[in-house]
């Protein structure tokens, strides 16, 4: 749990919340939340904090994914009340974080492993959206200039990094980390995952 300015920086919290963002005190008082969950923070989010703000809604719950130390990630979902003061203006937000696995201390993948954000080359940022758009080998060595094995070869590449046995699970492995813009067609590689 953690009060938020109504600017939505972090003024205090527990030692869960800190511990959820791999941080202490010092270190995450006075940031802006959105800095410390992951840019495909859906756009909804930004929403219910101005629904809050304007005394639209006193409180909201959404699902989001935030970062832990070392690039890693967890999801969970992040339950926002507003507070307000003598004026019956909002003075405070207090945002609770639950982690989809709150008994583990790293956010973990199929086999285990702490889930690591995995960087992508610029190519092989726009081959990815081209996969999430359903383009074919054909048209992204067109558009790329590149030759058909060259494309498969950035695709096998990234089909061997998210670990993905096709192309259907590479797009969807992207999503659920996080890499490719959620609510907005055609989808696009955020820039935190392009090295």
């Amino acid at each position: 749990m953690a009060t938020l300015a109504p600017g939505l920086q972090v003024l205090a919290g527990d030692h869960d919340f800190f511990h959820h963002f791999g941080g202490s005190s010092a270190e995450l008082c006075g940031r802006h939340l959105f800095e410390l969950l992951h840019p495909s923070a859906p756009a909804v989010l930004r929403e219910h904090f101005s629904r809050l703000h304007d005394g639209r809604r006193t409180r909201f719950t959404e699902r989001v994914m935030g970062y832990r130390a070392r690039d890693r990630v967890f999801s969970g979902r992040l339950t926002g009340t507003a507070i307000q003061g003598r004026s019956h203006r909002l003075s405070a937000i207090v945002v609770l974080i639950k982690p989809d696995d709150a008994r583990s201390d790293e956010a973990r993948s199929e086999g285990g492993q702490p889930v690591k954000r995995t960087l992508l080359s610029p190519l092989e940022a726009r081959i990815l959206e081209g996969v999430a758009t359903g383009a074919s080998t054909q048209e992204m060595a067109g558009k790329l200039f590149l030759s058909r094995q060259g494309v498969e070869y950035h695709v096998g590449s990234m089909l061997r990094k998210l670990k993905a046995p096709n192309r259907a699970a590479l797009v969807s492995r992207a999503y659920a980390a996080g890499m490719l813009t959620v609510g907005a067609w055609p989808a696009k590689v955020l820039p935190d995952f392009v090295k």
